[in-house]
């Protein structure tokens, strides 16, 4: 059985007093539940985070990765950096990452690779534009950052990789798929997957729906068959309703 998984983006958000304050409301509530809880934080707030969240269920997620060891990389952060700081998972390939900073499947296989290396779990972001979804061609485009991005990926490494489908025209716009159509689309992933690699493989990988996802629509999202979580943005910058997900 796959464990649902709810991962907060807070994007670039929240100084470190802000993130604390945060946990601190959250930390408690999360406990009891058989869902495994995510923060993605700002890279200056992942140290206090960490300390924050010990000996709770919450994991510790960084926004972004660099696929290189180390070198002149002005501004970037290792797999090495973060697992130091005692990090579980890396969001890559974000539909963000991709528009404003120009990253390529390419890139986004480089820096899943790296993490898987390193021991730390990937959420793979895949998602198609409203341009490519109005001429029908989100299937297509989904399968295509799917394979590129598994290049090189063995069928032990994809066990610890959580892929992540999150429609660009949905994310921080108040649209969301209806739960039908982002069930269609991450079955579609699931059938790749099963393609590239067998059905034990993609009957274990968890994929989560991202865009817009509210406490008021989480309930009929990961009631559908093949939605194993939910990345979330703008409703993960407050407790309370980041917990509404969460206790879906």
């Amino acid at each position: 059985m796959r464990i649902p998984i709810i991962a907060g983006n807070w994007k670039m958000n929240k100084n470190v007093d802000e993130a604390l304050e945060f946990v601190n409301q959250l930390k408690n509530e999360v406990n009891e539940t058989d869902v495994e809880v995510v923060l993605c934080c700002p890279f200056i707030a992942l140290s206090e985070v960490k300390k924050a969240i010990e000996g709770t269920k919450v994991k510790l997620g960084a926004q972004n990765m660099h696929w290189e060891e180390s070198g002149a990389y002005t501004g970037e952060i290792s797999a090495d950096m973060l697992l130091n700081i005692g990090v579980d998972y890396v969001i890559i390939g974000h539909s963000e990452r991709r528009q404003y900073f120009n990253e390529t499947d390419e890139i986004v296989n480089l820096k899943v690779k790296k993490a898987v290396a390193k021991g730390i779990k990937p959420i793979l972001c895949i998602g198609e534009t409203l341009e490519e979804r109005e001429s029908n061609q989100t299937f297509e485009v989904v399968k295509t950052q799917t394979v590129k991005a598994l290049e090189g990926i063995t069928e032990e490494d994809l066990k610890n990789i959580v892929i992540a489908y999150e429609p660009i025209w949905a994310i921080g716009t108040g649209k969301t798929a209806s739960s039908q159509d982002a069930n269609a689309v991450i079955a579609n992933i699931r059938e790749v997957v099963k393609e590239l690699y067998n059905e034990t493989v993609s009957e274990v990988v968890r994929i989560q729906y991202g865009g817009s996802v509210k406490s008021a629509n989480a309930t009929e999202i990961m009631n559908e068959s093949d939605i194993d979580g939910a990345l979330v943005g703008g409703a993960s910058l407050e407790a309370k309703e980041f917990l509404g997900i969460v206790h879906f």
